[in-house]
């Protein structure tokens, strides 16, 4: 028994030499990145990243149900905004990253003739959403049907709500429908190459939005924390979020 608490005295003195953990709340749409920011900052620091993929709307439940994160990454910046005035997440750590800016996806060579906005409204024609409730697409194309007078229209051509934006993603390469409203930076993953083509929604009728990163005001590790929320918004970790199809907010 003496040897036991002797040897525990050492560890803890010494250290065990293991990584502690931190755990971060990501969109699902931003797995491209975030698994090369987690391979990185694993080699040059001594912690390991849990990484919690989901939809924006399920990463802000788990908060609200009182689960905390070392960092959140949602794919818009309402849902860092609210948690901001919850207190679950520190006002001052928040900035924004890239830009999220929704297109029109279609199956390769573009069988429906999607060819505008307004073409989703067509008669026939079989459409994916995010669920309004879930990911942060489904949000905002609701919001972007509703801006453009298309709401009504859009609706009876909603074959699925999809829990995620990658699921959109699948749906349109697979062909089980003729469009989605999907992130621009999706069109880039190897699932949608040779599968699927991008329509381009006007200016006058987008809605851009942005994607924040913020430290959990629960943090146990803040300083590690702070550390990889500074790190996905250097210089460096932009570079990282261009190779992935993302346009900096400053540009």
């Amino acid at each position: 028994m003496r040897l036991l608490l002797a040897l525990l005295m050492t560890m803890c003195v010494m250290g065990t030499g293991w990584a502690g953990n931190l755990k971060i709340y990501s969109g699902a749409g931003l797995i491209k990145p975030m698994e090369e920011f987690r391979g990185n900052f694993e080699k040059t620091h001594d912690v390991q990243l849990d990484i919690h993929y989901g939809s924006s709307g399920e990463l802000f439940g788990l908060l609200g149900m009182g689960q905390t994160c070392d960092v959140l990454i949602p794919g818009a910046a309402k849902y860092t905004e609210d948690a901001v005035k919850n207190g679950w997440i520190e006002k001052g750590s928040v900035h924004r990253l890239v830009k999220h800016i929704p297109v029109i996806a279609v199956p390769a060579g573009n069988p429906a003739g999607i060819h505008a906005l307004e073409d989703l409204a067509r008669p026939g024609v079989k459409l994916a959403m995010g669920d309004p409730k879930g990911p942060a697409i489904g949000r905002v194309a609701n919001k972007i049907f509703k801006k453009n007078g298309l709401a009504k229209r859009i609706k009876p051509n909603v074959q699925v709500l999809a829990p995620t934006v990658n699921q959109l993603l699948i749906y349109v390469a697979l062909g089980q429908v003729d469009a989605a409203l999907i992130w621009g930076d999706l069109v880039t993953w190897a699932e949608g190459k040779g599968k699927l083509e991008v329509v381009d929604i006007l200016a006058s009728q987008n809605m851009i939005k942005t994607i924040p990163t913020g430290v959990g005001s629960s943090s146990a590790s803040p300083e590690m924390a702070h550390a990889f929320n500074d790190y996905i918004g250097s210089a460096e970790g932009m570079a990282i979020w261009k190779k992935h199809g993302f346009a900096p907010c400053s540009e």
